[in-house]
Protein backbone atom coordinates (compact mmCIF):
# COMPACT_ATOMS: atom_id res chain seq x y z
CA UNK A 1 0.00 0.00 0.00
CA UNK A 2 2.56 2.46 1.10
CA UNK A 3 4.96 1.86 -2.04
CA UNK A 4 1.62 2.29 -4.91
CA UNK A 5 0.10 4.80 -3.01
CA UNK A 6 -3.20 2.60 -2.73
CA UNK A 7 -5.65 1.73 -0.31
CA UNK A 8 -6.51 -2.11 1.22
CA UNK A 9 -9.28 -1.98 -1.26
CA UNK A 10 -7.24 -1.88 -4.28
CA UNK A 11 -6.19 -5.51 -3.32
CA UNK A 12 -9.15 -7.18 -1.93
CA UNK A 13 -12.25 -5.35 -3.50
CA UNK A 14 -13.67 -7.40 -6.26
CA UNK A 15 -16.12 -4.50 -7.62
CA UNK A 16 -12.86 -2.70 -8.89
CA UNK A 17 -10.79 -3.34 -12.51
CA UNK A 18 -6.93 -3.34 -11.62
CA UNK A 19 -4.96 -3.28 -14.91
CA UNK A 20 -7.44 -5.41 -16.89
CA UNK A 21 -10.35 -3.25 -18.57
CA UNK A 22 -9.66 -1.67 -21.43
CA UNK A 23 -11.36 1.57 -22.44
CA UNK A 24 -11.99 3.91 -25.26
CA UNK A 25 -13.75 7.37 -24.98
CA UNK A 26 -15.84 9.22 -27.68
CA UNK A 27 -15.48 13.10 -26.69
CA UNK A 28 -15.59 16.43 -27.80
CA UNK A 29 -12.35 18.41 -27.79
CA UNK A 30 -10.90 19.58 -24.53
CA UNK A 31 -12.09 17.11 -22.52
CA UNK A 32 -9.05 16.76 -19.62
CA UNK A 33 -7.48 13.60 -18.96
CA UNK A 34 -8.20 13.49 -15.55
CA UNK A 35 -11.64 13.54 -16.11
CA UNK A 36 -11.57 10.74 -18.14
CA UNK A 37 -9.38 8.76 -15.49
CA UNK A 38 -11.95 9.26 -12.71
CA UNK A 39 -14.96 8.70 -15.35
CA UNK A 40 -12.54 5.02 -16.30
CA UNK A 41 -12.34 4.36 -12.59
CA UNK A 42 -16.25 4.87 -11.81
CA UNK A 43 -17.45 2.72 -14.92
CA UNK A 44 -14.87 -0.05 -14.42
CA UNK A 45 -16.40 -0.61 -10.89
CA UNK A 46 -19.87 -1.00 -12.39
CA UNK A 47 -18.26 -3.29 -14.64
CA UNK A 48 -16.56 -4.90 -12.33
CA UNK A 49 -19.40 -5.16 -10.11
CA UNK A 50 -21.59 -6.79 -12.97
CA UNK A 51 -18.94 -9.55 -13.87
CA UNK A 52 -18.59 -10.56 -9.66
CA UNK A 53 -22.53 -10.63 -9.65
CA UNK A 54 -23.29 -12.72 -12.46
CA UNK A 55 -20.52 -15.33 -11.65
CA UNK A 56 -22.00 -15.12 -8.09
CA UNK A 57 -25.22 -15.80 -9.74
CA UNK A 58 -23.93 -18.61 -12.30
CA UNK A 59 -23.67 -16.78 -15.55
CA UNK A 60 -20.53 -17.81 -17.13
CA UNK A 61 -17.98 -15.30 -18.95
CA UNK A 62 -18.66 -15.10 -22.20
CA UNK A 63 -15.07 -16.64 -23.96
CA UNK A 64 -16.18 -17.14 -27.46
CA UNK A 65 -16.34 -13.77 -28.87
CA UNK A 66 -18.13 -12.80 -32.18
CA UNK A 67 -15.39 -10.81 -34.32
CA UNK A 68 -15.79 -8.84 -37.84
CA UNK A 69 -13.20 -10.10 -40.07
CA UNK A 70 -12.26 -6.99 -41.09
CA UNK A 71 -8.61 -5.11 -40.97
CA UNK A 72 -7.53 -1.42 -41.30
CA UNK A 73 -6.77 -2.69 -45.00
CA UNK A 74 -10.64 -3.22 -45.50
CA UNK A 75 -12.97 -0.99 -47.87
CA UNK A 76 -15.36 0.97 -46.69
CA UNK A 77 -17.61 -1.19 -48.77
CA UNK A 78 -16.38 -3.72 -46.68
CA UNK A 79 -17.66 -2.41 -43.65
CA UNK A 80 -20.97 -1.33 -45.39
CA UNK A 81 -21.28 -4.75 -46.26
CA UNK A 82 -20.55 -6.23 -42.74
CA UNK A 83 -23.01 -3.84 -41.46
CA UNK A 84 -25.78 -5.06 -43.14
CA UNK A 85 -24.92 -8.48 -42.57
CA UNK A 86 -24.93 -8.31 -38.71
CA UNK A 87 -28.51 -6.51 -39.22
CA UNK A 88 -29.39 -9.51 -41.42
CA UNK A 89 -27.82 -11.97 -38.95
CA UNK A 90 -29.24 -10.68 -36.13
CA UNK A 91 -33.11 -10.26 -37.77
CA UNK A 92 -33.23 -6.40 -36.74
CA UNK A 93 -36.21 -6.18 -39.15
CA UNK A 94 -37.04 -2.46 -40.61
CA UNK A 95 -35.68 -0.01 -37.67
CA UNK A 96 -33.02 -1.59 -36.45
CA UNK A 97 -32.09 1.08 -33.61
CA UNK A 98 -35.21 -0.45 -32.22
CA UNK A 99 -34.15 -3.81 -31.68
CA UNK A 100 -29.85 -3.51 -31.51
CA UNK A 101 -29.61 -2.83 -28.07
CA UNK A 102 -31.36 -6.28 -27.12
CA UNK A 103 -29.15 -8.10 -29.54
CA UNK A 104 -26.21 -6.98 -28.67
CA UNK A 105 -27.21 -8.40 -25.15
CA UNK A 106 -29.09 -11.36 -25.88
CA UNK A 107 -26.60 -12.74 -29.17
CA UNK A 108 -23.05 -10.97 -28.44
CA UNK A 109 -23.76 -10.94 -24.31
CA UNK A 110 -22.53 -7.78 -24.31
CA UNK A 111 -23.02 -5.34 -21.19
CA UNK A 112 -24.94 -2.08 -22.74
CA UNK A 113 -25.18 0.69 -19.90
CA UNK A 114 -27.18 4.15 -19.71
CA UNK A 115 -24.92 6.26 -17.82
CA UNK A 116 -24.64 10.11 -16.98
CA UNK A 117 -21.33 10.75 -18.68
CA UNK A 118 -18.90 13.88 -17.91
CA UNK A 119 -19.76 16.80 -20.20
CA UNK A 120 -17.92 16.06 -23.65
CA UNK A 121 -18.34 12.49 -23.56
CA UNK A 122 -20.79 10.94 -25.48
CA UNK A 123 -19.90 7.03 -24.93
CA UNK A 124 -17.36 4.17 -24.10
CA UNK A 125 -16.66 1.05 -25.14
CA UNK A 126 -14.91 -1.60 -22.70
CA UNK A 127 -13.33 -4.68 -22.81
CA UNK A 128 -12.38 -7.46 -19.74
CA UNK A 129 -11.76 -10.92 -20.10
CA UNK A 130 -14.42 -12.71 -20.76
CA UNK A 131 -17.26 -9.80 -21.02
CA UNK A 132 -17.66 -6.48 -23.41
CA UNK A 133 -19.35 -3.46 -22.11
CA UNK A 134 -20.90 -0.26 -24.00
CA UNK A 135 -21.45 3.13 -22.31
CA UNK A 136 -24.15 5.21 -23.79
CA UNK A 137 -24.53 9.02 -22.50
CA UNK A 138 -28.51 8.32 -21.39
CA UNK A 139 -28.84 12.32 -21.36
CA UNK A 140 -28.18 12.76 -25.76
CA UNK A 141 -31.02 12.94 -28.04
CA UNK A 142 -31.87 9.34 -29.49
CA UNK A 143 -30.44 9.33 -32.57
CA UNK A 144 -27.00 10.08 -31.32
CA UNK A 145 -27.58 7.37 -28.75
CA UNK A 146 -28.44 5.20 -31.79
CA UNK A 147 -25.57 5.85 -34.08
CA UNK A 148 -22.87 5.76 -30.85
CA UNK A 149 -24.43 2.44 -29.97
CA UNK A 150 -23.63 0.70 -33.14
CA UNK A 151 -20.27 2.53 -33.83
CA UNK A 152 -19.17 0.99 -30.45
CA UNK A 153 -20.66 -2.18 -31.38
CA UNK A 154 -17.75 -2.32 -34.59
CA UNK A 155 -14.99 -1.41 -32.11
CA UNK A 156 -15.64 -4.22 -30.03
CA UNK A 157 -16.06 -6.51 -32.71
CA UNK A 158 -12.89 -5.39 -34.40
CA UNK A 159 -10.88 -4.41 -31.00
CA UNK A 160 -8.10 -7.13 -31.53
CA UNK A 161 -7.56 -6.53 -35.24
CA UNK A 162 -8.04 -2.37 -35.04
CA UNK A 163 -7.53 -1.48 -31.33
CA UNK A 164 -9.05 1.56 -31.10
CA UNK A 165 -7.26 4.91 -29.49
CA UNK A 166 -8.20 5.47 -25.82
CA UNK A 167 -9.88 8.78 -26.52
CA UNK A 168 -11.50 9.58 -29.74
CA UNK A 169 -11.97 13.56 -30.40
CA UNK A 170 -14.89 13.18 -32.73
CA UNK A 171 -14.64 16.92 -33.71
CA UNK A 172 -11.50 16.84 -34.71
CA UNK A 173 -10.56 15.37 -38.44
CA UNK A 174 -8.20 12.61 -38.09
CA UNK A 175 -5.25 11.39 -40.22
CA UNK A 176 -3.78 8.16 -40.70
CA UNK A 177 -4.91 4.98 -39.74
CA UNK A 178 -6.93 6.09 -36.72
CA UNK A 179 -8.73 8.50 -39.46
CA UNK A 180 -9.48 5.44 -41.84
CA UNK A 181 -10.38 3.28 -38.68
CA UNK A 182 -12.65 5.94 -37.69
CA UNK A 183 -14.09 5.98 -41.12
CA UNK A 184 -14.86 2.29 -40.78
CA UNK A 185 -16.25 2.43 -37.79
CA UNK A 186 -18.82 5.38 -39.39
CA UNK A 187 -19.57 3.25 -42.40
CA UNK A 188 -20.29 -0.38 -40.76
CA UNK A 189 -22.65 1.89 -38.21
CA UNK A 190 -24.82 3.46 -40.88
CA UNK A 191 -25.15 -0.14 -42.48
CA UNK A 192 -26.66 -1.52 -40.27
CA UNK A 193 -28.93 0.94 -38.92
CA UNK A 194 -30.31 1.82 -42.16
CA UNK A 195 -29.67 -1.75 -44.80
CA UNK A 196 -30.24 -0.18 -48.16
CA UNK A 197 -32.55 -2.51 -49.26
CA UNK A 198 -35.04 -0.67 -46.69
CA UNK A 199 -33.54 2.89 -47.53
CA UNK A 200 -33.73 2.59 -51.09
CA UNK A 201 -37.39 1.43 -50.70
CA UNK A 202 -38.17 4.61 -48.71
CA UNK A 203 -36.47 6.65 -50.72
CA UNK A 204 -37.80 6.20 -54.01
CA UNK A 205 -41.50 5.37 -52.05
CA UNK A 206 -40.87 9.45 -50.66
CA UNK A 207 -39.95 10.80 -54.21
CA UNK A 208 -41.51 14.13 -55.39
CA UNK A 209 -43.66 13.97 -52.19
CA UNK A 210 -41.30 17.16 -50.51
CA UNK A 211 -38.23 18.73 -50.46
CA UNK A 212 -35.24 16.87 -50.10
CA UNK A 213 -34.50 18.46 -46.51
CA UNK A 214 -37.19 17.23 -45.25
CA UNK A 215 -37.48 13.71 -47.24
CA UNK A 216 -33.88 13.02 -45.76
CA UNK A 217 -35.32 13.95 -42.19
CA UNK A 218 -38.86 11.67 -42.31
CA UNK A 219 -36.78 8.88 -43.47
CA UNK A 220 -33.94 9.08 -40.47
CA UNK A 221 -36.92 9.66 -38.28
CA UNK A 222 -38.33 6.26 -39.40
CA UNK A 223 -34.68 5.10 -39.07
CA UNK A 224 -34.02 6.80 -35.41
CA UNK A 225 -30.94 8.50 -36.83
CA UNK A 226 -29.85 11.86 -37.49
CA UNK A 227 -31.05 14.16 -40.64
CA UNK A 228 -26.57 14.32 -41.30
CA UNK A 229 -26.15 10.91 -40.85
CA UNK A 230 -28.78 9.43 -43.41
CA UNK A 231 -27.22 12.21 -45.96
CA UNK A 232 -24.35 10.45 -46.01
CA UNK A 233 -25.54 7.04 -46.28
CA UNK A 234 -28.14 7.69 -49.28
CA UNK A 235 -25.31 9.21 -50.95
CA UNK A 236 -22.58 6.07 -50.29
CA UNK A 237 -25.56 3.77 -51.34
CA UNK A 238 -25.82 6.25 -54.59
CA UNK A 239 -29.52 7.46 -54.07
CA UNK A 240 -27.48 11.39 -53.79
CA UNK A 241 -25.33 12.40 -56.21
CA UNK A 242 -22.72 15.15 -55.66
CA UNK A 243 -24.70 17.71 -57.33
CA UNK A 244 -27.72 16.95 -54.76
CA UNK A 245 -24.85 17.38 -52.16
CA UNK A 246 -24.47 21.07 -52.89
CA UNK A 247 -27.89 22.05 -52.76
CA UNK A 248 -28.23 20.37 -48.99
CA UNK A 249 -27.71 22.81 -45.94
CA UNK A 250 -27.06 20.36 -42.89
CA UNK A 251 -28.44 23.42 -40.39
CA UNK A 252 -31.77 22.16 -41.63
CA UNK A 253 -31.25 19.00 -40.38
CA UNK A 254 -30.29 19.96 -36.83
CA UNK A 255 -33.04 18.15 -34.43
CA UNK A 256 -34.11 16.24 -38.02
CA UNK A 257 -35.95 19.92 -38.56
CA UNK A 258 -38.27 19.67 -35.85
CA UNK A 259 -38.64 22.73 -33.57
CA UNK A 260 -36.93 20.80 -30.64
CA UNK A 261 -35.85 17.33 -29.11
CA UNK A 262 -38.19 15.81 -27.06
CA UNK A 263 -36.23 15.50 -23.46
CA UNK A 264 -34.72 11.97 -23.50
CA UNK A 265 -35.96 9.74 -20.58
CA UNK A 266 -33.87 7.15 -20.37
CA UNK A 267 -33.66 5.08 -16.63
CA UNK A 268 -29.92 4.87 -15.08
CA UNK A 269 -28.10 0.90 -16.47
CA UNK A 270 -29.96 -1.59 -17.75
CA UNK A 271 -32.58 -3.96 -16.85
CA UNK A 272 -29.69 -7.06 -16.88
CA UNK A 273 -27.51 -4.86 -14.73
CA UNK A 274 -29.95 -3.96 -12.40
CA UNK A 275 -31.17 -7.54 -12.25
CA UNK A 276 -27.92 -8.42 -10.81
CA UNK A 277 -28.17 -6.24 -8.52
CA UNK A 278 -31.56 -6.90 -6.88
CA UNK A 279 -30.57 -10.79 -6.25
CA UNK A 280 -27.39 -10.19 -4.99
CA UNK A 281 -29.40 -7.32 -2.79
CA UNK A 282 -32.57 -9.90 -1.76
CA UNK A 283 -30.03 -12.54 -0.96
CA UNK A 284 -27.47 -10.06 1.44
CA UNK A 285 -24.31 -10.98 -0.94
CA UNK A 286 -24.51 -6.89 -1.35
CA UNK A 287 -25.49 -4.19 0.78
CA UNK A 288 -28.27 -1.85 0.60
CA UNK A 289 -25.71 1.74 0.93
CA UNK A 290 -22.63 -0.23 -0.21
CA UNK A 291 -24.60 -0.59 -3.54
CA UNK A 292 -26.27 3.12 -3.60
CA UNK A 293 -22.32 4.17 -3.18
CA UNK A 294 -21.15 2.45 -6.23
CA UNK A 295 -23.72 3.16 -8.49
CA UNK A 296 -23.45 7.12 -7.45
CA UNK A 297 -27.04 7.01 -6.20
CA UNK A 298 -28.48 7.91 -3.04
CA UNK A 299 -30.88 5.72 -1.15
CA UNK A 300 -34.17 7.43 -2.26
CA UNK A 301 -32.88 7.03 -6.22
CA UNK A 302 -31.88 3.51 -5.63
CA UNK A 303 -35.13 2.34 -4.43
CA UNK A 304 -36.69 4.73 -7.55
CA UNK A 305 -34.43 2.70 -10.14
CA UNK A 306 -35.14 -0.79 -9.06
CA UNK A 307 -38.72 -0.35 -9.00
CA UNK A 308 -38.81 1.78 -12.19
CA UNK A 309 -37.34 -1.76 -13.50
CA UNK A 310 -40.12 -3.60 -12.06
CA UNK A 311 -38.69 -5.07 -9.39
CA UNK A 312 -40.09 -4.82 -5.28
CA UNK A 313 -37.80 -3.02 -2.56
CA UNK A 314 -37.80 -4.70 0.40
CA UNK A 315 -36.31 -1.76 2.22
CA UNK A 316 -36.85 1.98 2.33
CA UNK A 317 -35.36 4.59 1.67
Amino acid sequence: MDVLGVDLDYFTDPFRLVGEGQFSFRTSTGVAGAVLDDFEDCAGRWIAMYRELSLEQGFEPRWLESKLALTAGSSFEDAQASGESVADRWQLGSCPAAKLRSAMESRASILVLDVDTPPGVSGAASRVPGLSCVLVNRNDPERRRNFDLAHELFHLLTWDAMPPERTEDVSVPRTGKGWRVERLAENFAAAILMPEKMLRQRWERSAGETGIHQRINEIADDFRVSGTACKWRLHNAGLLAGSDLAEIDDRRFVANGHTTDPPPEVPAFSKPFIDRVVVALDAGRLSVRRAATLLGLSLADLVSLIRGYGHETYFEA
